[in-house]
C-alpha cells in the first residue's frame, strides 16, 4: 500500500473529542487498567498497541460504555461524562466497531446501517410503522460510497458479502451515527490483503470526516503507515505516546516489551 498521510492534522491545543484521565479497572483482585490517560483528537487516527493482556480492549470498552471504570474520568468534547452502557456512549456520538462486527447476517446492507434506528415514512405511513426503505437505501449508499466501499447489491443479505465488505458496512454504520469518535478493535483480523486495504481506506476517510478514530491492532507495519499517533500499553498502563514518522517497528516492539527500560 502506498503511503497516504495527507489527512493528518495538527491537533495541538484543541479540545480532545474524548479524553480519558487516570482510568482504573479491576476484575476481582486483578488490576487490568492502572491509571490510563489518553486523549483522542478529531481528524486523527490514534492506534493503541500492546502485547496480549496489556489492557487495550478493556480500555476501549471503557470508552464504549461496555465497562464502567473503577476510577478516573472520561470527558467528551471537554465535558465530564459517565457511561453506564453502550447506549450512553452512543448518545454522546461514540460508535464502536467490534471484531465480530455485530451485524445481522440475514439483513440487507441498509437494514444493518439503520439497525435500531430505522427511518419511518411521514404521515399516516409512519403512524402505521411503515419503514422508509428508499431513504435508508439512498443514505446507506451515500455513506458507503464516501468510504470507498463498493457493494454489488445493497438488497443482498450481508452474509453474502466478502469479509472486507462486511467490515465496510460496520464502519459505515459507525460513521453514519458517530458525532465525536469511532472505536475499532482489530478491524482487519482474518482479512486478505485487498480486503484490508478497503478497510484501511475507510479508516482514513472516517478521520477525514473530522472524527477521532481509535484503532486497536497487532499489525504494527500498518499501524505505522496509517496512524497519526501510537499509544503503547503495557501491564495496564499507557507507557509511550509515539509519532509514527519517528519510529520503526523495532522501536514500537521495544516499547511494548519495555526493552529500553530493562537495559
Amino acid at each position: 500500500m502506498s503511503a497516504s498521510n495527507d489527512h493528518r492534522r495538527t491537533a495541538a491545543g484543541s479540545t480532545p473529542a474524548i479524553e480519558a484521565t487516570g482510568i482504573l479497572k479491576n476484575f476481582g483482585s486483578l488490576e487490568v487498567l492502572r491509571g490510563v490517560s489518553v486523549a483522542l483528537h478529531r481528524g486523527e487516527v490514534t492506534a493503541i498497541v500492546g502485547d496480549n493482556g496489556a489492557g487495550k480492549s478493556t480500555f476501549m470498552k471503557m470508552l464504549s460504555g461496555e465497562y464502567i471504570p473503577d476510577g478516573g474520568e472520561i470527558r467528551v468534547d471537554g465535558k465530564p461524562v459517565q457511561f453506564r452502557s453502550t447506549h450512553d456512549a452512543q448518545a454522546f456520538g461514540i460508535e464502536t466497531v467490534y471484531q465480530d462486527l455485530a451485524l445481522a447476517p440475514d439483513l440487507t446492507v441498509p437494514a444493518n446501517v439503520f439497525l435500531g434506528r430505522e427511518l419511518k415514512h411521514g404521515g399516516w405511513k409512519g403512524r402505521l410503522g411503515i419503514l422508509d426503505r428508499p431513504s435508508m437505501l439512498a443514505e446507506s449508499h451515500a455513506v458507503l460510497s464516501s468510504l470507498g466501499v463498493r457493494v454489488k447489491s445493497y438488497r443482498a443479505a450481508t452474509n453474502r458479502l466478502s469479509g472486507g465488505q462486511r467490515q465496510g458496512v460496520a464502519i459505515a454504520r459507525a460513521l453514519k451515527w458517530a458525532q465525536h469518535a469511532i472505536l475499532m478493535d482489530e478491524p482487519t483480523a482474518a482479512l486478505g490483503a485487498r480486503q484490508r486495504e478497503m478497510v484501511y481506506q475507510a479508516i482514513r476517510k472516517a478521520a477525514e470526516r473530522n472524527l477521532a478514530v481509535l484503532l486497536i491492532s497487532h499489525d504494527l507495519p500498518q499501524v505505522i503507515e496509517l496512524a497519526d499517533r501510537i499509544i503503547v500499553m503495557r501491564q495496564g498502563r499507557a507507557v509511550a505516546d509515539l509519532s509514527p514518522s519517528a519510529v520503526t517497528v523495532r522501536d514500537v516492539v521495544d516499547a511494548m516489551l519495555g526493552a529500553k527500560e530493562a537495559a
